[in-house]
């Protein structure tokens, strides 16, 4: 299995950026599927994920909820997030994540996914 993670780049605060996960071994669908996101300095954190198999069940961090919207594309097999509003705290590198087995309080968890993308930077500047 590997994922792809895709979109980033350097944007302005205020600016919308998407970026695309895509994966070949899996199918999307049939896995819930994460992003992540890791600052300069900082730990990975949970930015949002898509339980398998249901579309409706999505979560968000705190810090980006009503900003990102994850979704996915069954025929394309891709998964995105689309961010609005970018803010210069949402500078990171965003990483896609994907589980066969991930039970709904282990969404946010980075434990809980098998495989990982390579990481897309997504700068923001004032």
């Amino acid at each position: 299995v590997q994922l792809q993670a895709c979109g980033g780049g350097l944007v302005q605060a205020g600016d919308s950026l998407k970026l695309s996960c895509g994966a070949s071994g899996l199918t999307f669908r049939t896995a819930t599927v994460g992003w992540f996101r890791q600052a300069p300095g900082e730990e990975r954190e949970f930015v949002a994920a898509i339980k398998s198999y249901n579309n409706n069940n999505r979560i968000y961090a705190d810090s980006v909820k009503g900003r990102f919207a994850i979704s996915r594309d069954n025929a394309k097999n891709t998964v995105d997030l689309q961010m609005n509003n970018l803010k210069l705290e949402d500078t990171a590198v965003y990483y896609c994540a994907a589980g066969r087995s991930v039970i709904d309080s282990s969404m946010s968890r980075s434990q809980a996914y098998n495989y990982w993308g390579q990481g897309t930077l997504v700068t923001v500047s004032s």
